[in-house]
């Protein structure tokens, strides 16, 4: 006899914490009753209008203040940055929690945690794509996908009322570079799967919802093959006559073999400049899934011994990031290599969303050096590691799921994602579009939008981290266009009114060099304030007040304007 349903079984409630509404920190929690597990905890780049910020990282406050819930393990998908970054921080955070992944990311994650000098407060377990991981009472079959670095992979969670299927970053490639195409018939199978802890097999058989990439939801088709990059690559070292560099992510492993592979063929020798890709290199290499000779890598100081002809230099910073080895080359302050007439520079990355200004600026300025520059669509020397509406269609008939929720991308990116799933059949009020800390509850009475718990941003900024915030943000915007003005004045403790002439302190705005009777106004400003005595305790804040609109009204600009009132 089939049970009945009780109200004993615990709801599976999933948390989204990153990777909503934005591209990069993917995060997000499953929890079933007082246990749970993490899929990827990634960081995010930030944007022009972010101020100093080196990078942002899940707001992950929810999950120290849960102290009743237990967390087994952090599983992830793949070794990209957006999905990998934010390791330390949480494992600094949960201490003891174990770590899974695929060897390659494994390796990466190890490295990060080696750097941080947190390899004590963790276990890392490596899988292969295929395998079943049991961990506390969750049970999760692993999917391999195409992405653009080895060994990705996706996730099918087991649960009361069936399967959820989380697939990572994905596109189905069937010529991908290290030969290995997705696992169609593993993905198509969880459409007919009881999970292992179904408490009613005959409703819970088949996929609940399906968690899908939403990143190219905007795009028709299909997403190109890595093969392609191959003839552009050929094409590039065929005809170039000096220096050849080539600048990608640092991850993307798949990229320098397929440069390592042209390199061999032209008979030129490798260097890599970079510290990251250089560890990253290193990582594969040992895991066997980088494959080259050693006689092919040269270290970058020794590339000037070489002929132009016979060197090609992969390097860092595709997206135009400052620290980053293409864009100090682009501006000249790199400390052992230059761009030199001749040099042929390849881009192979597409700008992330919010990074084009900072990827065609540093363009130009290779440009002006001298560098031939190519880069997608001059040639297709780069394809998206991510499917486009085609691939997203086919995903969501071979799962088949009753429910659907786009993830891994922009609001626009979500929605169109969303209306692809709507066309292929699953009824509107089953798709669930949501945002960060958007709670999805799964239980006998359906799969339903919860409660909102924080989900925004964290910045990191030097060795701080969180301790930057909007308003930080906000400030450094007012000081970076409009500058900022402070008045040192001296007042009489007895009256309150002013003793001699304030200071006038000012960066990024002028005052006295445009209009001399500026300076004048100011000062007479601070006198009029101070006459009016004490003003309840808002002496201060009135004066800077009372000089910004002065400065407003005749400059119409709005410096930050600060005051420093010493009694004598």
């Amino acid at each position: 006899m089939a049970k009945s349903h009780t109200s004993t079984q615990p709801k599976l409630r999933i948390v989204p914490l990153g990777g909503l509404g934005e591209i990069g920190k993917n995060m997000t929690v499953f929890e079933l009753g007082n246990d749970a597990i993490v899929v990827d905890t990634g960081l995010m780049f930030p944007a022009n209008d972010m101020l100093g910020v080196d990078y942002i990282i899940p707001d992950f406050r929810y999950l120290q203040e849960r102290k009743d819930l237990k967390i087994h393990a952090f599983l992830y998908t793949h070794g990209h940055e957006d999905h990998t970054g934010a390791v330390t921080h949480v494992i600094n955070a949960f201490q003891g929690v174990p770590i899974y992944a695929t060897p390659l990311t494994a390796g990466l994650l190890s490295n990060k945690l080696k750097e941080a000098r947190l390899t004590q407060m963790t276990t890392v377990h490596t899988f292969n794509a295929g395998d079943t991981l049991k961990v506390g009472p969750f049970t999760v079959d692993s999917f391999h996908v195409n992405h653009s670095i080895p060994q990705c992979v996706g996730f099918g969670i087991h649960t009361p009322w069936g399967v959820i299927v989380h697939t990572g970053d994905y596109k189905f490639d069937n010529t991908p570079v290290d030969g290995q195409p997705a696992d169609y018939a593993r993905i198509a199978a969880f459409q007919s799967v009881v999970p292992h802890n179904a408490t009613h097999p005959d409703t819970a058989r088949g996929v609940v919802l399906l968690m899908a990439d939403s990143t190219n939801a905007d795009r028709p088709g299909w997403t190109p093959s890595e093969a392609v990059i191959d003839g552009a690559l050929d094409k590039v070292f065929r005809e170039a006559k000096g220096r050849i560099m080539v600048a990608t992510f640092a991850s993307l492993i798949s990229r320098v073999q397929q440069v390592a592979n042209t390199a061999i063929r032209y008979g030129r020798k490798l260097a890599i400049a970079g510290y990251s890709m250089n560890e990253n290199i290193k990582i594969a290499r040992s895991l066997g899934i980088l494959k080259a000779p050693d006689s092919l890598f040269v270290d970058v100081q020794r590339i000037d011994s070489l002929p132009d002809d016979q060197v090609v230099v992969m390097v860092t910073g595709a997206q135009g990031e400052p620290s980053a080895v293409l864009a100090r080359l682009a501006n000249g302050s790199h400390r052992s290599l230059e761009i030199e007439d001749g040099d042929t520079v390849v881009l192979s990355s597409h700008p992330i969303p919010g990074n084009e200004e900072m990827v065609y600026r540093t363009i130009n300025q290779l440009i002006r050096r001298g560098a031939n520059v190519i880069y997608d669509p001059v040639l297709p020397v780069h394809v998206s590691g991510h499917g486009s509406q085609d691939e997203m269609r086919l995903m969501i008939n071979l799962v088949k799921p009753r429910h659907f929720m786009p993830v891994h991308g922009e609001l626009r990116h979500l929605r169109a994602h969303a209306k692809l799933a709507t066309e292929a059949g699953i009824p509107d009020s089953n798709v669930f579009v949501c945002e960060n800390g958007q709670v999805i509850e799964i239980s006998d009475k359906g799969v339903r939008r919860a409660e909102r718990v924080p989900g925004g941003y964290v910045f990191v900024d030097g060795s701080g981290v969180g301790d930057v915030g909007r308003a930080v943000i906000r400030d450094r915007e007012i000081l970076s266009r409009d500058g900022f003005l402070v008045v040192f004045v001296n007042v009489d403790r007895q009256n309150g009114t002013m003793v001699g002439d304030p200071d006038i302190v000012s960066r990024g705005f002028a005052y006295e060099a445009n209009d001399p009777d500026l300076a004048r106004q100011i000062k007479a400003v601070v006198a009029d304030t101070l006459a009016a005595g004490r003003m309840n305790g808002r002496r201060q804040s009135l004066l800077e007040e009372n000089l910004s609109k002065v400065l407003y009204s005749e400059t119409r600009r709005r410096p930050m304007v600060m005051s420093v009132i010493h009694e004598q």
